[in-house]
């Protein structure tokens, strides 16, 4: 059995913008609602979520029925245990939050590989391996692995450069709530100050031969930063859309 290939790699690698859904509801009955709806990715959230390894492990599974649409998770936290667990469940692309250095960039990723390059540790039978039937899964496991770094300081806008010029980083995505709180703008998420210190470190990223990514539901920044770009931009999410749409339905009716 093949290693199963990563499409949302290869198409930021190629420069092919990527739309995505955020996606933060504990649920494989959500995940499967929506990896069928046409998006190229999810985003599988247990930073900012009830989520943890139990139940996005039954989310994969939702969503492997939709290959069109790639599956990324946001892990809490960047850490050797916790992406171990995570990778070996067959995650094969990763979004690690709170990078401000190239040393936290490389920290992550060799988190992500093994040895000598890394430090994750090797499990035979995993969802990962296909249960063992992958052939020379730790040989070839790094070609179809995507490290997403996330920046959302003051300390990791000044150091974009670097922490884009650490091998194994295959993008930078940009957190605009805690990048609003560290620039003084908390709950500000769209404060016009800081959208062209946004707009700039996407091309910074773009510049440095790296993915820019970045989450606004807010149709007209996603296009503006598409046209800086940015390669993959998640457009929404879905307790947003579930609670949006809710009140707008309730609303039709009892105004």
């Amino acid at each position: 059995m093949e290693l199963p290939v990563n499409a949302f790699k290869h198409a930021i690698a190629a420069g092919r913008p990527q739309i995505g859904l955020w996606s933060s509801i504990p649920s494989n009955y959500t995940v499967e609602v929506i990896a069928g709806a046409g998006f190229d990715w999810i985003l599988l959230d247990t930073e900012h979520s009830p989520n943890d390894l139990e139940s996005v492990f039954s989310q994969l599974q939702a969503a492997a029925g939709y290959p069109q649409t790639s599956a990324i998770v946001r892990v809490p936290w960047s850490d050797q245990v916790i992406l171990k667990r995570y990778l070996d469940a067959g995650v094969q692309t990763v979004l690690i939050p709170f990078v401000s250095t190239a040393e936290e960039a490389r920290a992550a990723v060799s988190y992500t590989r093994y040895p000598p390059k890394g430090v994750r540790g090797v499990g035979g039978t995993t969802r990962a391996t296909r249960f063992g039937r992958v052939r020379d899964y730790t040989k070839h496991v790094e070609r179809e692995l995507c490290v997403l770094v996330q920046v959302e300081t003051k300390q990791g806008l000044e150091e974009i450069e670097a922490i884009c010029a650490v091998d194994g980083v295959d993008g930078v995505f940009i957190g605009p709530a805690d990048l609003h709180a560290s620039l003084g703008y908390t709950g500000e998420t769209g404060n016009p100050e800081v959208l062209p210190i946004i707009d700039d470190a996407i091309r910074r990223i773009r510049a440095a031969g790296k993915a820019p990514g970045v989450l606004t539901p807010v149709e007209s920044l996603a296009r503006r930063w598409l046209d800086c770009g940015a390669l993959f931009v998640a457009v929404g999410a879905d307790v947003g859309v579930l609670a949006r749409g809710a009140e707008a339905l309730a609303q039709r009716f009892k105004a």
